[in-house]
């Protein structure tokens, strides 16, 4: 045991990973919890479920990361519940005491109360979750070259994501370059090329926190490499056999999910206010009123930002509320003051497909090619360790210049046996 203040950090996501970063070193004993033993980039997921990449080089193990900094130490568990008055957290069995608390926990998938589409419309939050997409992506493909039902292949063959957010917009160019390009030569009996792609956003534009021109230009790009864009149509049906978008119901074997973002847990926890996607109101410092030692920071922080908007979920926002907790912790220890925090935006990022991608760095705008590399190097800076942005760009370039998917694998035991319609 040790005398020293305990700084305990749930989530190692990208702003918990700053947190405990910026503190490593310090006369602080820092424990991070988290459910999982790595760090996933989460950014990437997309790539993992189109191929582009394997699980391993997008995540990275927590502990050794921290192999070298004694200070930090690794608990693997989940957290179920807060004592705030004792300052005490619930990780199952164990209570774990803290000095100071940092909730980076992240946020979920939302269905928008729609939790029963949860097992026909998978969401992108987690390997799990994209491996799972990976696989069903490709395995539809086998089932349609084996099928001999021109209704079932047409459904097999139809692939349909929700949401027209940056999400969105890179997983529907990134099937499209995975069955029109990638694909186009493997099959015999069916062609990959004739897959429909449809992206559905119930608003009036796709990457509506974007200039409209870049949300133009999106638009044309998407469609110009087979992905049919439908904007202005909710969708409010989704079965095991397809979705309905607008008045149309769409029959498909693979809906995707990527409309929306909630955070469960802390409002119950904390016992604070909490906005409609229960993220936590926090005050200027980012600790929650009337617990100036516990902090909430990420996507699980509603923090005030201008024009009436918020700070957006993004990974430079959350690193950013990382270091800031971890210097306001060091100040607070040695009797400094510090100002509120204030967020410092860097602009926002989409990739279209293979060489195509939009940036708007505060009204600077970046489109097409220059656009895709510089996406690409910005995502390989935020990467963390020194061997896997090395990595990842060999990835890169090798299926960009061969146009080669690196992780084609389908796994789990499933055949390409074509099932009963009314099963499927």
């Amino acid at each position: 045991m040790s005398d020293r203040k305990r700084v305990v950090i749930v989530g190692a996501g990208f702003g918990g990973m700053s947190t405990a970063k910026k503190l490593a070193g310090k006369n602080v004993d820092v424990v991070l919890i988290d459910k999982r033993n790595y760090h996933l980039f989460q950014p990437l997921l997309y790539q993992v479920a189109t191929a582009d990449l394997s699980p391993a080089e997008i995540a990275w193990p927590i502990r050794s990361i921290f192999s070298h900094t004694p200070n930090v130490s690794v608990f693997m568990g989940e957290v179920t519940g807060l004592d705030l008055p004792n300052q005490r957290i619930l990780a199952g069995e164990q209570d774990l005491e803290y000095d100071y608390l940092v909730l980076a926990t992240g946020a979920v998938t939302s269905y928008f109360g729609n939790d029963h589409w949860v097992s026909v419309a998978p969401g992108l939050k987690n390997i799990t979750e994209a491996t799972n997409i990976r696989k069903s992506l490709l395995m539809a493909f086998e089932r349609a070259e084996n099928s001999q039902d021109d209704d079932q292949r047409r459904r097999l063959l139809n692939f349909i994501v929700v949401g027209g957010g940056p999400t969105g917009v890179e997983m529907a160019g990134a099937i499209a370059e995975l069955a029109k390009k990638t694909l186009s030569d493997d099959f015999r009996r069916v062609d990959p090329r004739d897959a429909r792609i449809i992206l559905a956003e119930g608003g009036p534009r796709i990457l509506g926190g974007f200039p409209e021109d870049l949300s133009d230009y999106t638009q044309k790009s998407l469609e110009s490499i087979g992905v049919e864009v439908r904007v202005g149509q909710s969708v409010s049906e989704i079965t095991d056999q397809g979705a309905r978008i607008g008045e149309e119901f769409i029959p498909s074997a693979n809906v995707i999910w990527g409309a929306g973002v909630q955070v469960p847990d802390l409002k119950d926890w904390t016992q604070k206010s909490a906005d409609k996607g229960g993220r936590v109101m926090v005050e200027g410092g980012l600790s929650i009123p009337d617990q100036p030692n516990v902090f909430v920071i990420g996507d699980a922080a509603h923090v005030p930002w201008r024009d009436g908007l918020t700070v957006p979920g993004i990974a430079p926002a959350a690193k950013q509320q990382g270091k800031y907790v971890a210097g306001r912790i060091l100040d607070v220890m040695d009797g400094r003051t510090t100002p509120d925090f204030k967020y410092s935006h860097a602009g926002n990022l989409a990739t279209i497909g293979r060489h195509r991608a939009v940036i708007d760095f505060n009204g600077f705008k970046l489109k097409g090619w220059l656009a895709w590399w510089f996406w690409g190097l910005a995502h390989i800076y935020f990467l963390i360790g020194i061997r896997a942005p090395a990595l990842v760009m060999v990835q890169w370039l090798w299926s960009y210049l061969f146009r080669k998917k690196g992780a084609r694998l389908i796994t789990g035991g499933e055949t390409a046996t074509v099932p009963d319609p009314q099963q499927d």
